[in-house]
């Protein structure tokens, strides 16, 4: 997923999102951009269809905030705009403050304002959660409530994503028996890192999953690195049998 949350940004600097989403290495799954730019980004990409990025967009971003009504006012907003998916963020204070229950309310809330098949994504803030055993709760309340991605990290503050945390994020999936997938953001930089984190999806829920309807990765800092190494061996986002490259 390609990335730019910046209230500042301009119409152009979306656009522009737009295009490297979709460019000659191939296209990357998603561009995720606040609700402001919603519209914007589906005038640049045009009507929704399969061969083309979705447009992911937030709730309750960066915050993590639990006031019901304007989460899923916002939702109804952004998907009447355009948005295909929908990445909200987990009350994970109320979760360290030991209510439940209001996260609950959030994330049911979420799934009821974004039908299928649009698509929800649940940040967990596991930097900010810490506690092993509070990660694996928030990703147990997110796969109870329908999720169908977990996500790490707003990316607003240190510390983003982290081997351990996916690894518990992929084995509750395993434990519930959910289809969700995970998608790995804050602080992936390098293909490195890349490598690892499909390395730690793969070996828990299977080779299938290291695909974009089950893993995706926070590219923006990967662009450029990714496109590189695709140079090497192909052109114009063909492979060296002459077959389209998917998107990555």
């Amino acid at each position: 997923d390609l990335t730019l949350l910046d209230a500042a940004a301009t119409a152009a600097d979306v656009t522009a999102l737009c295009q490297a989403a979709n460019g000659p290495a191939g296209r990357t799954a998603a561009v995720c951009v606040l609700p402001l730019h919603v519209a914007t980004a589906r005038a640049a990409l045009g009507p929704s269809a399969p061969e083309m990025p979705r447009i992911a967009t937030t709730a309750n971003f960066p915050a993590g905030t639990d006031c019901v009504e304007t989460i899923t006012a916002d939702i109804r907003a952004a998907l009447a705009a355009g948005a295909d998916e929908i990445d909200v963020v987990l009350p994970w204070r109320a979760l360290l403050a030991g209510d439940a229950a209001t996260v609950t309310g959030v994330l049911a809330a979420a799934r009821a304002a974004t039908p299928r098949p649009r698509v929800l994504k649940v940040i967990l803030e596991t930097g900010a959660l810490g506690d092993p055993a509070m990660i694996d709760r928030a990703a147990r309340l997110a796969l109870a409530a329908g999720a169908d991605f977990l996500k790490t990290s707003t990316g607003k503050g240190p510390p983003g994503a982290t081997p351990e945390a996916v690894a518990q994020m992929a084995d509750a999936i395993v434990d519930t028996g959910s289809t969700a997938g995970i998608k790995v953001s804050g602080g992936v930089r390098t293909l490195a890192d890349v490598a690892t984190y499909a390395a730690i999806v793969g070996a828990r829920l299977g080779p299938a999953s290291l695909a974009p309807t089950r893993l995706r990765i926070g590219a923006s800092a990967l662009l450029g690195a990714i496109t590189a190494v695709l140079g090497q061996d192909t052109h114009a986002g063909v492979d060296a049998g002459g077959t389209p490259r998917p998107g990555y």
